[in-house]
């Protein structure tokens, strides 16, 4: 299989896996032609049979920092966030295992792209954070599903209230990632675990991916039915403008409730 490139994502295979490439440094800030093009690209993947397993990664200092929210209309203008979590939805449908090589930040949406990924391998520089709430907004991406699935619901409940920043070591201790490693090695050992994967019978391991994450899919479409519904409201609040705002500012939000 030749490599390609869709977008702002560059795919190569050898040794029947695939690396996913996000080229948007220094954030890898994501919108909804990212992720239809990363959806796209597993696609294609799983019905190449010399791919086996893939590993998503990103140039720069984040993972995945996720909306830029100080251009809002880049991500939700004219179509929506319900055609984002449509190609989000399709993440969770890939039939072949997928790590995510995390080196920094995966916040808000970014945080989501990891989870869709079956095993995160981070560095203990990384960062986690759902949040929404400093935002004045809603968690979507299915986080809500999938986050509580992982690693509980009292923990998810706490990252979820709070909106706090977990490191590498908090993350791997709550089950979020499963290794850490130096981050000049975050690539070679999620392709080390990648290749791990490929080196079984690649039909069995389709099979268990299959049987480990059925209904999750829709699951999460389900879930980011009640999350848009829910954001479309709280984007329209005072809450949400400041919350924007102090983010961008760096400073503790000033919310009314309204």
């Amino acid at each position: 299989m030749t490599d390609f490139t869709l977008g702002d994502l560059h795919v190569s295979v050898s040794e029947h896996v695939a690396q996913l490439e996000i080229r948007r440094p220094p954030h890898n800030y994501f919108d909804v032609p990212l992720i239809s093009d990363i959806a796209t690209a597993l696609e294609r993947l799983d019905a190449e049979p010399d791919c086996r397993a893939s590993v998503l990664c990103a140039e720069g200092k984040s993972f995945c920092a996720g909306a830029d929210f100080r251009v809002p209309e880049k991500l939700f203008q004219p179509i929506g966030p319900s055609e984002l979590y449509a190609h989000a939805v399709r993440l969770f449908a890939i039939r072949k295992p997928l790590i995510a090589a995390i080196q920094g930040a995966a916040i808000g949406g970014g945080l989501g792209l990891a989870l869709a990924a079956d095993f995160r391998i981070a560095c203990p520089e990384a960062r986690f954070s759902a949040n929404f709430v400093k935002l004045g907004t809603h968690a979507g991406f299915g986080i809500t599903h999938v986050l509580p699935a992982l690693i509980g619901h009292q923990r998810a409940s706490l990252m979820l209230y709070t909106g706090r920043r977990l490191t590498g070591s908090e993350a791997l201790a709550w089950g979020l990632v499963d290794a850490l490693v130096d981050p000049p090695g975050v690539r070679r050992a999620a392709r080390a675990l990648a290749l791990e994967i490929a080196a079984n019978a690649p039909l069995a391991v389709v099979a268990t991916k299959a049987t480990l994450r059925a209904g999750l899919a829709e699951a999460v479409r389900r879930q980011t039915e009640v999350e848009d519904y829910k954001q479309k409201w709280l984007f329209a609040t005072e809450d949400h403008r400041e919350g924007v705002a102090a983010v961008a500012e760096r400073r503790p939000g000033r919310f009314l409730g309204r």
